[in-house]
């Protein structure tokens, strides 16, 4: 099977498929790895409401999709920035996906973002102002049965002066939580509002500081998503995390290598990749299971320049990758996105993404994906 592509200057060339589908897979219970697929939502391409404004969800087409990475034996990260959170997807739309997903999926193993995203950071005046948002948010969450991944706060990035702020802040919310939490550490470039999280610039100061919050808040800290795309920096923290307190890489460039480990451990994994990579993920990490380390790499691998493309810079736009892979795998009708985030990647990025899917074996349809690529490319004129 054959589809023309064109080049950044518009010439065409043919492109042969060449990949073939993953094997289906499914976790077991207790997995050699825990395994968080940060999941997106499908937008309503119906609404009349301006990308702008008020998110319009296609509420059946989301659970669907959950359904399916539950179905892989995956844990869902709920209403994180993958589902664009806080980037079209605003504080009640992130409450009901997280209402829907508890009652949908009662008995999966989920985890749902809580953060401050309902207090605009330039209202923020005072500590008091960041933990009042979070506890509200936690609150809510916990109400519904709701497990909780504690996400950085804009505004706590904005009011904070120093690192015994941060102590500070997530002393008193986590003292609020009933169950014990995993904890976000966002880099700037998924967020630029987040440049000097945690009190500073410097790695290895700010290191410290995360250290702390964990070790004076050990009863209520399952673990620690890292998510700044650095396996060095990754590696650093997690072999001097207390015992029982887990690493879940959110390393979306280097998540083989973390999630095999090496002789002085491992990560778990929540990640946004895994969310068009959810069958790999359940095969490589069922083949962990069996001792064959070589069989997990060999699946994992292959996806790494998928990764890398979808989640180059502005790395805060991945999130059209992701769902343009939904789209042409048939997890959706359309290719329409909250907040107009379909237009936020030029044609030779989708072009890309095609071309290393396939040959990534993560086009289960190819047949559909190709009319769905060339329907793309005639909107382009190509």
């Amino acid at each position: 099977m054959k589809i023309a592509l064109p080049d950044a200057e518009g010439r065409m060339a043919d492109y042969m498929l060449n990949g073939t589908p993953i094997a289906q897979a499914v976790l077991p219970a207790n997995p050699a790895r825990i395994v968080y697929s940060a999941a997106h939502v499908v937008a309503d391409p119906f609404t009349a409401n301006d990308p702008s404004g008020r998110a319009a969800v296609d509420w059946d087409k989301t659970m669907a999709f959950r359904r399916y990475l539950a179905g892989l034996g995956l844990g869902i990260a709920e209403a994180m920035d993958t589902a664009q959170r806080g980037m079209g997807l605003d504080w009640p739309g992130a409450l009901e996906l997280i209402r829907r997903t508890r009652a949908e999926l009662p008995e999966a193993l989920v985890g749902n973002g809580c953060g401050t995203d309902h207090l605009v950071p330039a209202d923020a005046k005072t500590l008091d102002d960041v933990i009042r948002a979070y506890l509200e948010q936690v609150e809510a969450i916990q109400a519904v049965g709701g497990r909780i991944v504690l996400m950085a706060s804009r505004a706590l990035a904005r009011v904070a002066t120093s690192p015994e702020d941060y102590l500070h802040v997530y002393g008193r919310v986590l003292s609020a939580c009933d169950q014990p939490v995993i904890l976000h550490w966002l880099g700037e470039m998924f967020d630029p509002a987040l440049a000097g999280y945690w009190g500073g610039a410097d790695f290895d100061a700010t290191l410290e500081t995360v250290l702390a919050v964990i070790e004076q808040n050990l009863a209520k800290v399952d673990g620690i998503k890292m998510s700044l795309l650095d396996k060095d920096k990754e590696i650093t923290l997690r072999r001097r995390l207390p015992a029982g307190v887990k690493m879940y890489t959110g390393d979306d460039f280097n998540y083989p290598e973390l999630i095999e480990g090496d002789e002085q451990g491992f990560s778990h994994a929540l990640l946004g990749i895994f969310d068009p990579l959810a069958p790999a993920a359940a095969f490589a990490v069922n083949r962990l299971a069996e001792g064959d380390k070589a069989g997990f790499r060999a699946t994992l691998d292959p996806t790494v320049p998928l990764a890398r493309t979808i989640f180059r810079a502005p790395t805060q736009y991945y999130k059209t990758g992701v769902v343009f892979l939904a789209w042409l795998n048939g997890f959706q009708d359309h290719f329409i996105m909250l907040n107009g985030h379909h237009a936020m990647r030029p044609l030779p990025y989708f072009t890309e993404v095609f071309r290393l899917a396939d040959g990534s074996g993560l086009l289960r349809d190819p047949e559909l994906a190709v009319r769905r690529m060339k329907s793309l490319l005639a909107v382009y004129g190509a």
